[in-house]
């Protein structure tokens, strides 16, 4: 069950950076609010070969992007690693621990984005630096961007190593019972806000 922690810990890195990406909908310089109710964040793992999947539930994000100057956007996602879910009470209980995200040590997981790269037919780039257990690395991740009406809808994956972010303490710190490879699934819908007219 620990083992799935991990899974976790993808789905975190995946929750902050698909929450920039949701703020990273692009938007001539505007604002744009995350739909819980229209979003998720999910993340996969394999554990004694069985695959699973969770989803993290908390995340905020500051994003400032436009899509003439994506390469001078800049996203600030802050995720609650306590909000881990996979619907196994034993390992939801575990993920919080030492071994796995140790939230009394820090509660946060940190995405930064320093700029955006525009791949072309609304496929971008997200280019910046995860933190996890104050472990930094940079990363990156791809999404795929589309808009209808005010909202806008952003999808993507990366992939992550757990053991990169010192997720997996122990006993889980080889791939034996948990595999280190998890995927991180981000499909954020969000709207445009009014100009706040200063």
């Amino acid at each position: 069950m620990n083992a799935r922690h991990l899974c976790l810990l993808a789905a975190l890195q995946g929750a902050f950076l698909c929450a920039f990406l949701s703020g990273a909908l692009p938007a001539a310089a505007a604002e744009w609010a995350v739909d819980p109710a229209r979003s998720a964040i999910r993340f996969s793992g394999v554990q004694v070969g069985v695959p699973f999947t969770g989803r993290f539930e908390r995340f905020t994000a500051s994003v400032d992007f436009d899509p003439a100057k994506p390469e001078a956007g800049h996203a600030l996602v802050l995720v609650d690693l306590a909000s881990a879910r996979t619907g196994d009470v034993q390992r939801d209980e575990a993920l919080p621990q030492k071994d796995w995200f140790d939230v009394k040590a820090a509660s946060q997981a940190r995405f930064e984005a320093t700029r955006f790269v525009d791949k072309g037919q609304g496929d971008y780039a997200a280019v910046g630096t995860l933190t996890i257990r104050g472990t930094s690395r940079p990363v990156t991740l791809p999404f795929h961007l589309t808009f209808d009406g005010g909202a806008a809808h952003a999808v993507g994956r990366v992939g992550l190593v757990r053991t990169e972010f010192g997720v997996g303490q122990g006993a889980w710190a080889s791939g034996q019972w948990v595999a280190l490879d998890v995927g991180v699934e981000v499909d954020i819908v969000a709207t445009a806000q009014p100009a706040s007219g200063h």
